[in-house]
């Protein structure tokens, strides 16, 4: 996600909120079936996604889709949609045909948390299992990391459609359980049936007392806790910034990199960023450069300035940069990766990166009156062209020295991505001690 200043959409549903509590109204999740009220309550949501792709889409002829024939199919088909969740799926799919990474559908929370207890990632061009939950039903059915995935309920992952899967089983459509078939290292393929664990939460929850407030805004402590900053330090010679969005304030940013300017080499670990806010973008950048240095140009409707990195001057970071990047590095964090390339600045280690670079902006909504379903969607504004005149989307970044853990890597938890980046800085670390660095970090 490549933002510009805004909030992300869990601090949109606390300011939302907020504002209902002020208000002293409910927040509703979303009902099992569809009923008139929540059919027309699609209508009016597609409505209004009409409204803000017409007036803020980047490309006004939308890249030659019929746009305003798809809207008025989907909303045809809304009439005889049989659950909130098949109504959710038209929607979103009239966005998903734009086939681009930063336009899409955010639903209406739901009143279950599913936790599916394993994670899976595209490492070339194939798909593995990188972790299992201790105490989950798939560590229970013998899923193991370093598992290769070939199908998942029916479908196999590739490149071109992970996000999209990503995106149906965690946003749009969560599943109580799926059925994978995987090739272990043996050779052997099996088909194994994972259940998630589904935590049931109030389908309605009244905000005009402080139980249910309190229990949102815990909640968003406990996520913020998994989207911290991770860092070590080896002496003075290196600093490994495990860094896992940009959407960090400029405090943040100027307290990272003044532990940064302590050290001779910085390993900066941009896997699994799926990118963050312009403005944390920018500031970032200006501390790695001794001149202001243009990050990339901006295509939309208008003519728009450039973004431009301004130089932090004597507090600029001159030591030796290592990137690190993979399949999930996105947005902000590939365009980080590239300048650094562009400019000759560092070394990119580690697989190409997502290729889903845009710039997009946040449109917060909210339906209904006493009861409220609070929604929204992204939109892509501008297109991003690097220094070379290129896009990034749907081609990523590609880097200098391509490194992929194997199965055996996976399974055994070690980092030879990490443990190359350190050897290149002239520093020890085995690949053993480099994948107990930053652990997988599980919700309780």
């Amino acid at each position: 996600m490549y933002l510009k200043k805004a909030l992300s959409p869990i601090a949109v549903l606390i300011v939302a909120a907020f504002w209902v509590f002020l208000s002293g109204q409910s927040l509703c999740a979303q009902t099992l079936k569809a009923t008139g009220f929540d059919k027309n309550r699609g209508h009016d949501m597609l409505s209004q996604i009409k409204s803000d792709l017409k007036k803020n889409y980047y490309d006004p002829s939308f890249h030659g889709v019929d746009i305003e024939a798809r809207l008025k199919a989907a909303d045809e088909k809304i009439n005889t949609a049989t659950s909130n969740g098949h109504i959710f799926g038209i929607i979103a799919q009239v966005l998903i045909d734009l086939e681009d990474s930063h336009t899409f559908f955010i639903p209406p929370g739901r009143s279950a948390r599913t936790e599916y207890g394993w994670e899976m990632q595209m490492i070339g061009d194939k798909c593995f299992v990188t972790g299992v939950k201790p105490n989950s039903d798939a560590e229970a059915k013998g899923l193991k990391a370093g598992d290769e995935i070939w199908m998942i309920n029916g479908f196999g992952p590739t490149r071109a459609n992970f996000w999209k899967m990503q995106y149906y089983f965690n946003a749009l459509r969560p599943q109580p359980g799926m059925q994978l078939t995987i090739n272990r290292q043996t050779g052997k393929q099996e088909e194994i049936l994972v259940l998630a664990k589904i935590t049931e939460r109030k389908r309605v929850m009244d905000l005009t007392s402080g139980g249910d407030y309190w229990d949102l805004i815990r909640e968003d402590e406990s996520a913020s806790h998994f989207s911290r900053q991770r860092y070590t330090e080896l002496g003075d010679e290196l600093m490994i910034w495990k860094m896992p969005s940009f959407e960090l304030e400029e405090e943040e940013v100027d307290k990272m990199m003044g532990k940064v300017r302590k050290h001779k080499s910085l390993i900066l670990d941009l896997r699994g960023n799926p990118g963050g806010y312009v403005s944390t973008l920018q500031r970032v950048a200006g501390y790695f450069f001794d001149r202001d240095v243009k990050i990339a140009d901006r295509k939309g409707r208008k003519e728009m300035k450039p973004q431009l990195a301004k130089t932090r001057g004597d507090k600029a970071f001159k030591g030796q940069l290592i990137v690190l990047v993979d399949s999930r590095s996105g947005s902000a964090a590939e365009i980080f990766a590239r300048l650094v390339q562009l400019e000759h600045r560092g070394t990119i280690l580690g697989d190409r990166s997502a290729g889903a670079v845009m710039e997009s902006r946040y449109f917060p909504h909210q339906s209904g009156l006493d009861v409220v379903a609070f929604w929204g969607m992204s939109v892509t504004d501008a297109d991003v062209i690097m220094g070379d005149g290129k896009s990034l989307e749907k081609t990523g970044v590609g880097a200098d020295e391509t490194i992929l853990p194997t199965a055996a890597d996976l399974a055994a938890k070690r980092d030879p991505v990490l443990a190359r980046a350190a050897e290149l800085v002239g520093v020890k670390l085995d690949t053993e001690k480099a994948g107990s660095m930053f652990p997988i970090e599980w919700r309780k």
